[in-house]
């Protein structure tokens, strides 16, 4: 190690933050700086402004190669994907100085630029610029600044299998625009990989932006150093899954306040969305959501679901299934009493998802009012009125749609604070006495 690290006051100096030399995690990543494996930090050529409404002035975010002398964002492209591309490069599959050939890539209809992209902290988790890298910097990718997209736009037809009883129930009515006569919906939609801006996240969050940097590489065990070691750098491409926008409708309409506007804003539960696990509402409240999306289009609005990957209310799916056995072998059987408590128990906390980054792509796509939000979740109410967009009204599950074991999960819910409107009213005594079925586990000894 060099004497420029010898000191603590030095090395806080360099780094941003009060963590101390004799801490084995700074010290591994102060090493592996030393050794030459980690810049340090330097001037960027290509500053971000974040929120800035000229694109080029704002300039693109650039985290395509480690030794890329124009990158200027910590972390990687495609979220926890980019370590599957690291084996292939392993394995020689992908060459080690591949670029993205981009042309015929672009979106498939334009979003924006609405004055909530330049609107001071008003999307800090994703780049409003991530979709137009071709059109807006085309010319400096010729020079060798290899910027590449973050959002992908384009279209598509879904084919929901409860769309047809909705159909065949008179709920729905083909119109060869948005709904086909069989079942097939036409759609828009946008991926997004997150895009943080680190000072922006730590405003949002309350706390200074040393201190966020310092948890995020504390608590990945050190897999960024770069948080430390170049304060400069403030965009950072996290290892999380990003959430995929589903547009029914005109797009134009999403952003116009004269036009009826239905919204879902759907956390990922891949064992009810995909397999249809009957222990909660997710399926069916997203399929209802989806209904209600094509409903308002075909009336001349427009409709959103928005698909985040966030499984197991971020706590992942495994410390969900861990839940699960809790909730099923504990004494009196899974209740709703016990619905919170269980989760807490396993993870130390009942909830990471941290709705107030949820709020960012409905900004993107200019939503200043939503006219029915598919939502009974107060989280998730609340960091969307906090931010700045209206909600009118709020539309439940409807009760013959919630699976019997799920039960637990509403009553639970609900009790808790979930807003279930004139359809659900949970007391003290009714959600003591709700209980879910009981499973055939194998006993545990304590």
């Amino acid at each position: 190690m060099t004497e420029a690290m010898n000191t603590a006051d030095q090395n806080n100096a360099v780094r941003g933050t009060k963590r101390k030399l004799a801490d084995p995690t700074c010290s591994k990543g102060l090493a592996m700086m030393s050794a030459g494996l980690i810049p340090t930090a330097e001037a960027v050529d290509h500053p971000i402004n974040w929120g800035d409404a000229d694109p080029k002035v704002r300039g693109p975010v650039i985290c395509t190669d480690l030794a890329d002398p124009h990158r200027n964002a910590i972390g990687a492209h495609s979220g926890p994907y980019s370590i599957y591309r690291a084996l292939a490069v392993a394995m020689g599959k992908v060459p080690t100085d591949h670029k993205p050939e981009l042309t015929l890539t672009q979106p498939a209809f334009d979003i924006g630029p609405f004055p909530s992209w330049h609107k001071k902290n008003q999307i800090v988790t994703m780049d409003p610029f991530g979709a137009t890298v071709v059109e807006h910097f085309g010319e400096m990718r010729k020079d060798g600044v290899y910027a590449r997209p973050t959002i992908a736009i384009t279209q598509a037809h879904i084919d929901v299998p409860e769309i047809l009883p909705a159909m065949a129930a008179g709920r729905l009515k083909a119109d060869g625009k948005i709904l086909m006569a069989d079942g097939k919906v036409i759609i828009g939609k946008a991926a997004i990989e997150p895009c943080w801006h680190l000072p922006g996240v730590a405003k949002r969050f309350g706390c200074g932006e040393d201190e966020l940097r310092q948890a995020l590489f504390t608590h990945t065990n050190g897999a960024y150093p770069e948080l430390l070691t170049r304060p400069e750098l403030k965009m950072f491409l996290p290892p999380i899954g990003g959430q995929t926008i589903y547009i029914f409708g005109d797009i134009a309409n999403v952003s116009d306040p004269s036009k009826e506007l239905c919204v879902r804003v759907h956390d990922e539960c891949n064992g009810s969305d995909v397999f249809g696990s009957d222990i909660c509402t997710c399926r069916p409240y997203l399929t209802h959501a989806i209904e209600e999306c094509v409903r308002t289009a075909q009336k001349g609005g427009a409709g959103i679901c928005i698909y985040y990957r966030k499984e197991g209310r971020c706590l992942g799916e495994v410390t969900k299934y861990l839940v699960y056995n809790m909730r099923k072998r504990q004494k009196g059987g899974d209740t709703a009493e016990q619905y919170f408590a269980c989760t807490k128990k396993v993870a130390g906390i009942e909830d990471v998802r941290f709705q107030e980054n949820m709020t960012d792509p409905l900004h993107w796509l200019g939503i200043t009012k939503i006219d029915k939000l598919v939502s009974m979740s107060d989280m998730k109410y609340n960091a969307i009125v906090e931010s700045g967009i209206e909600v009118v009204s709020r539309v439940p599950i409807p009760p013959e749609l919630v699976p019997t074991d799920a039960q637990v999960e509403i009553n639970a819910k609900v009790f808790a604070g979930y807003d279930g409107g004139s359809t659900y009213s949970v007391d003290e005594a009714m959600m003591k006495s709700t209980k879910g079925r009981e499973y055939d586990h194998q006993e545990v000894k304590q």
